[in-house]
């Protein structure tokens, strides 16, 4: 069911900032998305771009939700929905039409994203949310796309848990431009 993905053991400083993290997504030749914001090399598009086509929920903390704006009530990526983990409502004024749903707690959110995604993948974003996610035994697998940054400190990558979880070797081991991607199934 769900997948979590990002980067980086680290992903933001302390100040939320993800600095030199993300530039594998911009110093490419292929463009990632209809936009042509993100530009990456031929092997991370061909890795990243069809994982991406096969997402339609993606869950998401309330603090990744207001640092982004809500995405301006648009999910990023042709992702279809996007369920967001709070335990406050909605923004004040805040379109509801848009196809964001706010839910309490990650069980609720997992619930809640497996309807909306229909024959799609659940993509859990890292942080927080993720780790909780994963701690709750409702991920099947992790990605991740490492970087050659250290950032030392800031928000680490399964946020704050606790406990061991053991990943199977990795399945996908892919070297892209100032990247390396990674797939590693999680264990039972």
């Amino acid at each position: 069911m769900g997948l979590i993905r990002h980067t980086s053991s680290v992903i933001a400083d302390e100040n939320d900032q993800p600095g030199p993290l993300f530039d594998w997504l911009s110093s490419g030749d292929v463009p990632l998305d209809e936009s042509g914001a993100l530009k990456v090399s031929q092997t991370s598009y061909d890795y990243t771009r069809p994982y991406w086509d096969r997402i339609g929920v993606t869950i998401v903390g309330r603090h990744v939700f207001d640092l982004t704006g809500g995405w301006d009530g648009k999910p990023p990526g042709g992702i279809d929905h996007v369920v967001v983990v709070t335990h406050r409502p909605e923004p004040e004024g805040w379109d509801s039409e848009a196809p964001f749903h706010f839910v309490d707690g990650v069980e609720a959110a997992v619930a809640v994203a497996q309807g909306l995604a229909g024959d799609r993948m659940v993509e859990v974003a890292a942080g927080d949310v993720g780790g909780q996610v994963l701690a709750a035994g409702l991920v099947d697998e992790v990605r991740m796309d490492v970087v050659p940054v250290v950032l030392g400190s800031g928000k680490r990558y399964f946020g704050s848990v606790h406990a061991q979880h053991l990943l199977e070797d990795p399945d996908a081991v892919i070297q892209g431009d100032r990247v390396l991607h990674l797939r590693y199934r999680v264990r039972r």
